[in-house]
């Protein structure tokens, strides 16, 4: 008799608010790099996309909240964890529509809408 291999659940929104996260379970805000995608904390978990990283900190653009706008903000470490998990809003399939270019993080370029 054989056992089919089990695949991990699917990854989840983070549960535990940063002040809480155990540090080693935190990694380096240099260790993101430009369009990771990411969950971060404000007034909850949020999908974002990591837009830059220094030593100290990452610049993301993250939907605030369940509308399709988004908002760009920095956040420490702490705030940021890896996200695998596809965000059902994020619109970075789009760049193939004809005569409409977006930014890495799924925003159309300025003066491209169709």
């Amino acid at each position: 008799m054989s056992t089919a291999p089990t695949s991990p659940p699917p990854p989840t929104t983070p549960t535990v608010a940063p002040p809480q996260r155990d540090p080693a379970d935190v990694a380096p805000a240099d260790s993101y790099h430009p369009a990771d995608r990411v969950w971060v904390y404000r007034d909850g978990w949020r999908a974002g996309v990591i837009e830059a990283a220094s030593p100290r900190a990452v610049t993301v653009t993250y939907r605030p909240g369940a509308h399709r706008g988004t908002g760009v903000d920095t956040f420490t470490a702490p705030y940021v964890s890896v996200r695998s998990s596809d965000d059902p809003l994020d619109r970075r399939g789009d760049r193939n529509l004809v005569g409409r270019r977006m930014t890495p993080a799924g925003l159309p370029v300025r003066g491209s809408a169709a």
